[in-house]
């Protein structure tokens, strides 16, 4: 096991640059001599001795001198003393200060003693070290009292300015230094997509995020800062993590139980690299595929939604929150509240956007069924946190018109906090209070008074910090809502454990990636497909037949990922570990599988084709329909499906974070497949094409025949998709059980009904759609009337 506190002189060492990153402080012949401490803080308990270590590199000409002191008081010994490094010292020669603090037995906040250097014949430190004596002996460090005495003890001692360092929240790449963490008594740092460590290994991001926390401990009430980030399917920022598949993915399964493996596998590795604050999940109820952030959804279906809300206990733990202080959970994030999937199209105002960001123009009736009802479910699981939209909502008959919900105090405080009873914190979304009409102060007192507790600022930490101590003076803000901000971010902390532990716990790190989670990931990946069509029996797959694989997505692990991996917006090609959809399949097949991209390769002489094809990574905005981006599989996709479908039986697999328009080809498919964005373990989709698992996925959104009939969702007074919502055929063998088995069979026997080729008609599929919806929310005896409505339509 590694020494900690070697690791966190080092990370400190790191952050402030005073070593380089090789961890071995050797020069060429010809650089200068230099000086550099190996940290620039020590803590240390009252009472102990703090060892500062001084390394002199490079070429010694002459003598170096280092002459040392501290300024002498009632809480350690002072040290007025010289080291001296002779002509011809070799580069990396160390010697050690010694200070030693002293111990009155009273209670008191942590205290900090500079340790002044003055160095002759050499380059001296760019950063004067600091011994920093741990706070001791008051109520709010006693982890036997209560969180709420410990909270009102702890808040009971902050000034305006600390009170206000914990409502602001800063990206780690846009930190000046790292001692700005210190200045600021920074409340929390988080890593946006793709914001790593120089070497994105579990290690480094422990020792990076030890570091800060570091500087946050520097401070007079060593108040921890909670590091946070998008872990939103899986840790996903973090190279050889487990990608498990994308909400919509999982929404697919309709098993709430697979939804929960997800989030203790998220957890556990994602709390194993220091991190104890994930952004997820997204609660949106996405209603219309054109949505760059679709994927990012369980499904159209609030219904749906909400039971696939177990990956919060995943994440989690106990809904009491008796659980956070382990090592293998972490804070939840219920977003992106509220309406954010409900955003019309044509309404964003953000750059190219065309959906993401813009208006959710809805019924009070709407609001509360579509888009509301998963955050109170969450509420009910006891998620720590949430995040509101940057898109705005405009309720119809409210006289408001459309407002930033970050501005929203009637839904934030009113429907959140006070009707729901959500007793977290609210954070903000990235520099989205930007975005509220007005200059830069009545942002930050508009969206603090309608209920924000954290501003994600990112970059504009200072500014903001400065502009809400200004904004309370003056009044705008009052000291309550401040107070209750920072009691809600404190409780947190001290729920996950924080003061007690602050620093990463790296026990957990052989699990990050490990055969056991990937196996998980797997399992999930294979409950995760859906079989649409599959005329002939043509799946599952013998090990004996000749396979032709082609198509984009069939051997590129980013494309399979999507966006929100390794970076934000995620990359096609060979981005992180895991098994491509390809070598899924080469597992089983062997040297019976050839594989073509592009299907240049002869056909002739193979028993069936595999055509994997799709969409390549996007996040976000930047991923909307009209954005540079459609719903149509690009020409050389095309020209694959026709080439391998044209010579012979064919399957063709969607690789994709929303439904694809394919119908004027889908008669020429025998069997098609939504994979929707699997992440790291192809293997999983080889699993359910071979028979080694059965199909059982069903739509968690509806399927358009064209773009033009979009929106289009389950409940729809007009209704006539391609496929409807919930749609899925199975080659399970064993009979379904429990109350619901016989839904199941009917369904089942509506999709034998409509046949091989698929001849849906609206008559099918608008009950068919509706009885799915029906058996989410337990109304048996109703699903069945409306399957058969769609088996006599058939």
């Amino acid at each position: 096991m590694r020494n900690r506190r070697t690791s966190l002189l080092v990370s400190a060492a790191l952050l402030s640059g005073l070593i380089p990153l090789s961890f071995a402080p050797t020069a060429t012949a010809a650089a200068p001599a230099k000086v550099a401490t190996d940290a620039t803080t020590y803590p240390v308990a009252e009472g102990g001795t703090a060892h500062v270590r001084v390394t002199v590199t490079g070429r010694v000409d002459r003598p170096v001198t280092v002459a040392y002191r501290t300024t002498a008081d009632s809480d350690h010994t002072p040290v007025d003393a010289t080291l001296t490094f002779p002509a011809g010292t070799p580069s990396g020669t160390s010697r050690t200060i010694a200070v030693r603090t002293l111990s009155d037995g009273v209670a008191e906040t942590a205290e900090t003693i500079p340790v002044q250097l003055t160095v002759t014949g050499a380059e001296a430190p760019a950063r004067t070290p600091s011994v920093v004596i741990g706070a001791h002996g008051l109520p709010y460090l006693n982890p036997g009292l209560p969180v709420r005495k410990r909270v009102a003890d702890l808040l009971s001692r902050m000034t305006l300015e600390e009170k206000a360092g914990q409502m602001t929240q800063a990206e780690r790449g846009a930190l000046t230094t790292p001692d700005d963490i210190t200045a600021y008594g920074l409340g929390s740092v988080l890593s946006g997509g793709g914001s790593t460590p120089a070497q994105n290994t579990p290690e480094a991001w422990a020792e990076m995020i030890d570091g800060f926390q570091l500087r946050a401990l520097s401070t007079r009430l060593q108040i921890p800062l909670i590091y946070g980030v998008d872990a939103v399917h899986g840790h996903n920022n973090l190279a050889g993590a487990t990608i498990t598949p994308h909400n919509i993915g999982l929404g697919a399964t309709r098993d709430p139980e697979v939804a929960a493996r997800m989030g203790k596998l998220t957890a556990d590795e994602t709390r194993a690299t220091g991190v104890p604050w994930d952004f997820a999940p997204c609660l949106c109820v996405t209603r219309d595929d054109r949505w760059g952030r679709a994927y990012e959804s369980f499904g159209e279906d609030p219904a749906l939604v909400k039971s696939m809300e177990t990956v919060i206990q995943g994440l989690q733990g106990a809904r009491d929150g008796r659980d956070l202080d382990r090592s293998d959970k972490v804070l939840a994030t219920a977003k992106h509240f509220v309406g954010d999937g409900g955003t019309a199209y044509g309404s964003s105002t953000t750059g190219t956007y065309t959906i993401d960001q813009g208006i959710t123009k809805v019924t009070r009736r709407e609001l509360e069924a579509v888009h509301l009802s998963p955050y109170q479910e969450a509420v009910d699981r006891g998620v720590g946190s949430v995040m509101p939209s940057f898109s705005s909502l405009d309720i119809l008959g409210d006289g408001k018109g459309a407002v930033r919900m970050h501005a929203r105090a009637d839904m934030i405080n009113g429907v959140l906090k006070d009707r729901m009873g959500f007793d977290g914190f609210v954070v903000s979304d990235w520099q989205a209070i930007d975005q509220i009409p007005g200059d830069y102060a009545s942002d930050v007192r508009t969206s603090v008074n309608a209920g924000l507790d954290m501003i994600m600022v990112p970059y504009a930490y200072g500014d903001f910090h400065r502009t809400l101590v200004a904004e309370v003076r003056a009044g705008r803000v009052s000291e309550r809502r401040v107070d209750d901000a920072v009691s809600r971010i404190l409780t947190q902390k001290f729920r996950l454990g924080l003061f007690e532990k602050p620093y990463a716990d790296t026990g957990g790190i052989p699990d990050i990636g490990s055969a056991k989670h990937r196996a998980a990931a797997r399992e999930a990946v294979a409950k995760s497909q859906v079989l649409l069509k599959n005329k002939g029996g043509v799946l599952p797959l013998k090990k004996s037949q000749k396979v032709y694989v082609a198509g984009s997505n069939a051997d590129d692990i980013g494309n399979q990922s999507g966006g929100w991996t390794i970076t934000w917006q995620g990359s096609s090609g060979d981005i992180t570990e895991g098994t491509t959809v390809l070598e899924g399949i080469r597992k089983v097949g062997g040297d019976r599988v050839t594989y073509s991209k592009d299907a240049s390769a002869p056909t002739p002489g193979h028993d069936v084709g595999v055509v994997v094809v799709g969409e390549t990574p996007y996040a976000e905005g930047v991923g909307d329909v009209g954005n540079g981006h459609d719903l149509e599989l690009s020409a050389a996709d095309k020209a694959a499906v026709d080439k391998v479908c044209g010579a012979m039986k064919c399957a063709v697999l969607i690789v994709s974070g929303r439904p694809q328009l394919i119908g004027d080809r889908l008669g020429d498919m025998d069997a098609l497949v939504a994979s929707w964005l699997p992440g790291s373990e192809g293997d999983g989709v080889a699993d359910v094409l071979y028979g080694k698992r059965p199909f059982t996925g069903r739509l968690p959104v509806t399927w358009p025949r064209s773009e033009a009939q979009l929106p289009i969702n389950v409940g729809d007074a007009s209704y006539d998709p391609q496929f409807p919502y919930g749609w899925g055929l199975t080659t399970a063998t064993a009979p379904e059980r429990g109350a619901h088995a016989a839904v199941l069979k009917a369904r089942q026997l509506v999709q034998w009904k409509v046949g091989q080729d698929v001849r849906m008609t609206e008559a099918v599929a608008k009950p068919f759609a509706e009885a799915d919806h029906l058996l989410l929310t337990g109304r048996y005896a109703q699903a069945l009337a409306k399957l058969g409505e769609a088996s006599r339509a058939a």
